[in-house]
């Protein structure tokens, strides 16, 4: 081998052993060591003294109308979340690329929610939903405004909703920004001399030139929303009465409330298997309808 190639090689490696030596202590093996937690009656603390009980905690975790309800109701909020976020956040991308003076400060402004952390925007939120919302009905005498929404499950549902699909709206634009940006000018010029409107070039040329950006931003949205925790803390808390408890919010009470840690940690596993099997099937079928310019 010679001195060039091998000294390249080398500080390939000592860039890569310190973040792989991070990846494996951080992730692996913690991932591993659930796998094997989640089928024996570990207590949280003492895995050497832990039995293997095979998959009694499966039974458990499946037999938790709990945890089935906020399943069902994380598949909802992230089906509805994925539409509502990429629909809005690609039409923000649209109106930004178009020529005009505000454009670049309305980029920044469209996209400031994704800097704000998710338990302070759950606050802030949370104060227009039960006070400023509340005042402005009763200021405006318009009764379907004034009233607390994290009071009641419909509507704390949807101010989820709400939060999460104005907080990631504006990222999802910025690689719709860049998806749009790398659509051949000459193409979009050649369908317009040749007659095609607006409307027939955004079905046509656009839309199928963007699927790399759609896969992209389908994936991100969808695997967010499975693992949304923060806002759905600090916003609603899982209430009212548990009615907007999402999967990670579930397995979180499980192990450090009711200290059912095993239990848990099988939880876990499932909910990593829902997550990967999604997100796989999403890529799969998106991923298949790119198209090359």
């Amino acid at each position: 081998m010679k001195p060039h190639a091998l000294h390249k090689n080398l500080y390939f490696w000592l860039f890569l052993i310190p973040a792989l030596f991070f990846f494996i202590n951080v992730v692996i093996i913690p991932f591993i060591l659930g796998i094997v937690y989640s089928f024996t009656n570990w207590n949280g603390f003492q895995f050497l003294n832990s039995k293997f009980i095979g998959t009694y905690n499966y039974k458990q975790a499946f037999s938790d109308k709990a945890f089935l309800s906020s399943m069902g109701l994380t598949f909802e909020y992230a089906i509805i979340t994925v539409i509502l976020v990429n629909i809005i956040g690609f039409f923000l991308a649209l109106l930004v690329t178009r020529k005009f003076k505000s454009s670049h400060a309305l980029r920044a402004v469209f996209f400031m929610p994704n800097l704000i952390g998710g338990l302070l925007l759950g606050f802030i939120w949370q104060f227009i939903f039960s006070k400023f919302m509340v005042f402005i009905g009763q200021s405006l005498k318009i009764s379907s405004l004034s009233f607390n929404w994290l009071n009641e499950p419909n509507s704390a549902f949807w101010s989820l909703v709400i939060v999460s699909t104005w907080q990631m709206a504006g990222y999802v634009m910025i690689i719709y920004i860049a998806g749009l940006q790398s659509i051949p000018r000459d193409v979009l010029e050649a369908a317009q001399i040749d007659g095609a409107n607006s409307m027939q070039r955004l079905r046509h040329i656009v839309l199928p030139l963007m699927m790399p950006s759609f896969t992209v931003n389908l994936f991100i949205v969808l695997s967010n929303a499975f693992k949304q925790y923060d806002t759905n803390l600090s916003l609603t808390n899982g209430g009212p009465y548990g009615t907007t408890q999402l999967l990670a919010m579930n397995i979180y009470q499980t192990a450090f409330s009711h200290n059912n840690y095993a239990v848990a940690q099988a939880k876990a596993v499932i909910f990593f298997l829902i997550i990967m099997v999604v997100t796989l099937l999403q890529v799969h079928f998106t991923s298949k309808r790119e198209v090359e310019a």
